[in-house]
């Protein structure tokens, strides 16, 4: 039995006043939320692997060690060294890490408190940078861009759910879910139908003039994870999607990622502590004292 505490990370606080459906300039941390059409350059080169079940994760990862690759890579992270400053000493995350992953693939990984789960999905996300090695998304080498072209990237290419929601408090249920539609220039009749209907899967139709103080723990949950899919991103990265979520309202949660993953074919990380959730997960993965352990056996 895996006893994994959750990894407690990612506040990104924003307090925006984007009242009218302008968006201000000041958009920091909804850079994070992005949107990725299959038919973008940086991924025509990518051909997902045929298969006919809804979640399919795998991941092969090497931290240290030689693990074969993936014969297609749509992530590969090559020779990645992260290390934080405290006091006088550096504290080394990652030394020489490996990763490839494949189109379409959903990976579980697991962890304890400081183990380098959220760090992880901030490097992948470009929201972090590394301190060496190459981070490659599609045709992208995330580090080589500049801050404005990451913003810019995670936009269009990458989901993410954050533990912490994230939601922007000046802005009622309905403005948050539709934001990542904005910012990536997709708003329209049909665009729109769409994310009503994914707000109300998610259980919140009937809360669209709301303002997220209003809404509780889990319904700010559900509307964080809907905002995330709205765009039907291709790489969605979620830390802890069903933590604040009640067992029933989990699974529906991931019901939902299993539809965007097949119609779409997203390519899905999920940070989890979760038995009954990684058991879905085609492959779980641990990080623990720097390096990863394989545990879907």
């Amino acid at each position: 039995m895996l006893n994994v505490p959750v990894f407690m990370s990612c506040i990104i606080a924003t307090k925006l006043n984007l009242r009218g459906g302008l968006l201000s300039d000041r958009l920091l941390s909804f850079a994070k939320f992005p949107s990725i059409p299959h038919s973008n350059p940086a991924f025509s080169s990518i051909k997902a692997p045929k298969k006919s079940y809804s979640l399919t994760f795998a991941l092969i990862i090497s931290l240290n060690m030689p693990i074969q690759a993936p014969t297609t890579s749509f992530i590969t992270l090559q020779n990645l060294r992260k290390y934080y400053v405290e006091g006088d000493e550096q504290r080394l995350i990652f030394n020489n890490l490996n990763i490839s992953i494949r189109p379409q693939e959903f990976i579980a990984l697991l962890g304890q408190s400081g183990s380098g789960k959220s760090t992880l999905l901030n490097l992948l996300s470009g929201i972090d940078l590394p301190d060496d090695g190459r981070i490659q998304i599609g045709n992208q080498i995330i580090n080589k861009l500049s801050e404005t072209q990451r913003t810019q990237f995670r936009r269009r290419h990458i989901g993410f759910i954050f533990q912490f929601f994230n939601l922007i408090p000046t802005l009622t249920v309905e403005e948050n879910l539709l934001l990542p539609l904005e910012l990536n220039g997709l708003m329209d009749g049909a665009q729109l139908e769409q994310a009503l209907a994914l707000l109300a899967q998610v259980g919140l139709g009937n809360r669209r003039s709301s303002f997220p103080e209003r809404l509780s723990g889990g319904e700010q949950q559900r509307l964080a994870i809907a905002r995330a899919l709205v765009h039907r991103p291709t790489l969605l990265l979620a830390d802890e999607p069903t933590g604040n979520l009640d067992s029933e309202t989990g699974q529906k949660i991931l019901d939902l990622l299993m539809q965007l993953h097949q119609s779409v074919g997203t390519t899905i990380i999920m940070v989890t502590h979760s038995q009954p959730v990684a058991a879905q997960a085609d492959r779980i993965l641990c990080l623990e004292a720097g390096i990863i352990r394989d545990m879907t056996a």
